[in-house]
């Protein structure tokens, strides 16, 4: 099987995490762009090097999925270790494993702890679970990968506990421009739902109480529905088996074809069957489908089940995301949840790794009134964030002027630089959100950036490797950039160093006066 060239990419970067000593790494690839095929191609480098391969999911549906794409990519055939089911014995190099199944004390050790050389844990993000750990620390000497469609650091946080890298990441919007995923629409529907007394479990919202806040909007949410999805293949996620069913009947009663099914149903392989046949063309279900299921023709998801998990919210959207002749777009329908205390995931949380672009975002797609285009949304609300940023840093450095010194901000020269990657910077890995250390502090110092607004160690490092960047691109300096943008000048960080200095030793020539056929507010430098 003939890899993409971001997971031929994604394959080598793993490969030389490992070589490099991080022993723990993790592959971010959203929903749809074949990670399976990646793991199963980095399993086969493994096989070929004499190792042993230990595959681990938490469900059923994962470990077949992961067994017959093993099998599509590599033709390796492996062995099971589930419920009664034993790798024990074989001579197969690769096992997949289920982690209910392994965590047991009694099955855990049947295994000598070395007896896997590398481990790769599918659905990463669930990894940080006691019986995710219980496996991994007794096959502690394991290289491990842990494979996730996490699509931000701020998830990643909670990652970064255990793993020490970040190998690859190929994010959801370069995959839609790419041409590898569907674009996404996005449509706010004017419905309030009040989620101000929900209670929490588990980090996020409690199932029971979504459901009886959602009952009495059904069929409301249904007559919404009717104006956009009645031509649409949809899937409908809720948070109640209960729930799930009610709406089925509701919608049915409004001319759909709707179908439902949950972790009970006997006949859900027919059902999801003849929903992929066209015999339906709503599916709903309690929570069922988030992962390990695929329907490429889906092309409309909408969320009743409300979340703060971004993962979570990923894996939804991610069962619409796939490409299917005819498909031009997946439609995303978004609910006006309202709660007092909680951030809650909407579309812009699909893109944005900035909280506050995200919630302009949102603020714009829901003034829009209809469908609008998650990729141009985020342009739009990073365009005015930017606008109201630059508003801010204006009065800082008025207030600046009477402080005289002779760095640079940080925010000023992210802004100037407009890098948007470093002003929403967010630690994940352990070394990482430690404190800059002083030798970092020193060369930024001497670099002409202000270090006491810094405070992590992978900020400081970033800032470091941009700095380094723009030397051998030959773009201003930071203190190129004080200079001119203290005298009024806009985004001296995307000029060019010796245009600049040519500016500069004219402005000295002349008294350090700016010259009078010079206007800084409208001045386009090289």
């Amino acid at each position: 099987m003939q890899l993409r060239p971001y997971q031929e990419a994604a394959k080598e970067a793993i490969q030389a995490e490992w070589e490099k000593g991080n022993k723990k790494t993790l592959l971010v690839l959203p929903t749809g762009t074949g990670k399976t095929i990646v793991f199963s191609k980095v399993a086969e480098d493994c096989v070929r090097n004499g190792e042993r391969v230990l595959i681990l999911a938490h469900r059923g549906e994962l470990l077949d999925q992961a067994a017959d794409k093993l099998g599509q990519a590599s033709g390796l055939v492996c062995a099971t270790e589930k419920a009664e089911e034993t790798s024990l014995g074989s001579w197969f190099r690769v096992v997949v494993g289920s982690v209910q199944t392994l965590m047991r004390e009694k099955r855990l050790n049947q295994f000598p702890p070395d007896y896997f050389n590398s481990i790769i844990v599918d659905e990463a993000h669930h990894c940080i679970s006691d019986s995710y750990q219980r496996v991994l620390n007794h096959f502690s000497s394991s290289k491990v990968l842990g494979v996730t469609a996490t699509p931000d650091r701020g998830d990643m946080k909670n990652l970064g506990q255990y793993f020490e890298s970040l190998a690859y990441e190929y994010t959801l919007p370069k995959a839609i421009k790419d041409g590898f995923l569907s674009p996404i629409k996005a449509q706010t529907i004017p419905l309030k739902l009040d989620l101000t007394g929900v209670g929490q479990q588990a980090g996020d919202f409690k199932m029971s109480d979504i459901g009886t806040v959602l009952d009495p909007y059904l069929h409301q949410i249904a007559d919404e529905m009717q104006k956009y999805c009645m031509d649409r293949k949809t899937v409908i996620f809720l948070p109640l088996v209960k729930t799930s069913q009610k709406f089925r009947d509701i919608l049915a009663s409004k001319g759909f074809s709707a179908a439902e099914v949950n972790g009970n149903s006997h006949d859900r392989a027919e059902v999801l069957a003849d929903f992929d046949a066209g015999k339906y063309n709503v599916l709903c279900n309690s929570m069922l489908l988030t992962e390990g299921w695929d329907c490429p023709s889906v092309d409309c998801v909408v969320v009743l089940r409300p979340t703060k998990i971004r993962s979570l919210y990923s894996q939804m959207v991610g069962r619409g995301t796939r490409l299917y002749p005819d498909k031009d777009h997946l439609l995303l329908l978004d609910f006006l949840w309202h709660t007092e205390k909680h951030e809650l995931c909407h579309p812009a949380h699909l893109i944005c790794e900035n909280e506050e672009i995200a919630k302009k975002m949102t603020e714009n797609i829901e003034e829009s009134g209809c469908p609008v285009d998650i990729e141009e949304a985020e342009l739009q609300a990073t365009e005015d964030v930017v606008a109201s940023r630059e508003e801010a840093l204006a009065k800082k450095l008025q207030e600046m002027k009477s402080r005289k010194r002779k760095l640079v901000d940080p925010l000023q020269f992210e802004m100037s630089i407009q890098s948007e990657d470093l002003s929403s910077y967010t630690p994940a890995f352990g070394w990482e959100m430690g404190p800059p250390s002083q030798k970092q502090i020193k060369t930024l110092e001497k670099m002409g950036i202000f270090p006491d607004e810094i405070e992590s160690a992978g900020k400081a490092a970033m800032l470091l490797d941009r700095l380094d960047k723009r030397r051998w691109d030959g773009l201003t300096t930071p203190k190129q950039i004080r200079f001119l943008e203290g005298r009024g000048f806009k985004h001296v960080g995307t000029w060019q160093f010796e245009s600049t200095k040519s500016l500069i030793d004219r402005i000295a020539a002349n008294g350090w006066k700016i010259p009078r056929d010079i206007n800084p507010a409208e001045y386009k430098g090289e």
